[in-house]
This record gives C-alpha cells, structure tokens and sequence, in this order.
C-alpha cells in the first residue's frame, strides 16, 4: 500500500510554532505529551518501527490514503513501511478540543487530518486520514432532491444521549442542506468549522460553506447529502469522533472523520474531512 505522508524534517518546529501561536486559545499549547507523540509518528513513519507505532496507536486507529483505502491498525502494523516523505514547505495546525487534538497537515495539494486522543493522560492516535484537493472546484453530481437517510433515518442506533443529541443536530444540519438553507445549517457548526474533501480546491470555512449553500439555493441545484452506510463514535466526554461510511446509489463511497464538540449546551460539528475511495 503506497502512503503518501504529509510531514517534513522541519515538522516539528512548525508544529510546535503553530501550537505555542494558539497558547492563549487553549490550555493544549505547551503539552509536552502530545507533541512527543506526534514526533514519535513522525519516527515511526519515517523508520517503519513497528514497536514504536504500537506505542503511539489507538487500539481503534485507522488508516485512510488519499485513494481512500481505510487498513486498521492490525493491518496498518502488518503492512508498515517507509511511507513517501514530503518535504519542504508543510503547514500543520492544531485545534484542541478537551481530550482530542485535530491535528491538519497540508503540502499542495494533498491535506491530511490526525485525530489524537488523550486517555489516562497518554496521546493516541485514533485516526489518520488524507484528501487530495481537486485542481478546481468539482461539484458532486447530485441529481436527488429528496433526503431520507441521513435527515430522516439512519442505519446507527446511539448507544447513549450524547450520539441521540449529535444525530438531531446532523439531521437538521442536513436538512438545511438539502433544502439550501444556510442560515439553518449554521447554528449546527463551529465558528471554526473547516470542511476538506475531494471536490473543492481549498478547505472551505463556515463562511465558504455557507455561500456554497446560497448560490445552490439561487441555481436550484439538488444537493441532498450521501447516504450513510457504517459509523462509529468514539465519546471522549464532550468531544466526540465520528468514523463514517457513505454511499450514493450510483458513484463511489466516500470514507469521512467528523468531529462533534459540546458548546454552549449544544453539539456542533467542528470538522469534516471527506476522501472518495477510487
């Protein structure tokens, strides 16, 4: 399996950088722990250590390429080799959310996403996952108005009132977007939400979503969301991971990490990385 890995000898300088530029947002800046862990994938990655890599995976790690290929970690650890090292100018940025970190890299054109899981006060990574940008913005062909799965039903049933309180808000999330509503969209996301998927050739911000919406409203472009297929949580008080499997009728699956934070009382979803597998 060919991994195309976003990280650089300069890496953990422009990491650490990125993180002490957010101290004042957030008590994660500065923790040793966490950025000992993400050097030590670097190592692993780099090396092909498979001791090390052991040490630094989650238990329900995952493993999404860029052609969104997904192994576990049981056959990321069986198939570990020296990964195709991108160097040069890499930008890494962190977003702390209590016992999760998101962790962006970016080099061109392709983005990558480790989501970095604090238990008993270890870091671990529960999921790594690449996207490579389109060249311009490609909209998906969508030629369904009408959404049952995931507004109305699903094939998940939440194990506690956390998952039943996130599905409400997805649901009404993509409600809104089915019907081009962007000012109902809004109030189920962060301020800081970031989306990165195949089809847009850049991370679209909230605001960019948002005008993505009202220009879909003004064209009366069907937009319905993909049905989903499989998903996980991973509940780590009030953030919440989200590992999910989406399939078109026609077209291809798509593999997509989300995010949830509790904010204000309410879960809103804080990041979306989205890669079609080929």
């Amino acid at each position: 399996m060919k991994r195309i890995v976003l990280i650089s000898a300069v890496l953990p300088v422009v990491f650490i950088a990125s993180l002490l530029a957010q101290a004042a947002e957030s008590e994660i800046m500065g923790n040793k722990a966490l950025l000992q862990a993400d050097q030590a994938l670097e190592q692993t990655l780099v090396k092909g250590d498979k001791a090390r890599a052991e040490a630094v995976l989650d238990s329900d790690f995952t493993w999404t390429d860029s052609q969104g290929k997904t192994e576990t970690r049981a056959q990321f650890l069986d198939d570990l080799s020296a990964p195709m090292t991108k160097e040069g100018n890499t930008d890494s940025r962190a977003y702390p959310y209590g016992q999760v970190a998101v962790v962006t890299t970016s080099h061109d054109r392709v983005h990558g996403v480790r989501i970095w899981v604090n238990e008993k006060s270890v870091w671990k990574l529960l999921a790594y996952q690449e996207t490579i940008l389109s060249k311009q913005p490609t909209p998906p062909k969508n030629d369904s108005r009408e959404c049952e799965n995931p507004c109305k039903t699903l094939p998940y049933a939440p194990k506690n009132e956390a998952e039943r309180d996130i599905i409400a808000s997805w649901q009404e999330l993509e409600t809104a977007v089915t019907n081009h509503e962007s000012e109902g969209w809004a109030p189920h996301v962060a301020d800081e939400f970031l989306l990165v998927n195949n089809n847009n050739d850049h991370v679209l911000t909230k605001s960019d979503r948002m005008a993505i919406l009202d220009k879909q409203k003004q064209n009366g472009s069907p937009s319905a969301p993909v049905p989903l297929v499989a998903a996980k949580m991973f509940d780590f008080g009030d953030t919440v991971v989200m590992k999910a499997e989406h399939q078109r009728a026609t077209g291809k699956a798509i593999h997509v990490t989300r995010v949830w934070i509790k904010r204000d009382g309410k879960w809103i979803m804080a990041f979306s990385q989205q890669t079609t597998v080929q």
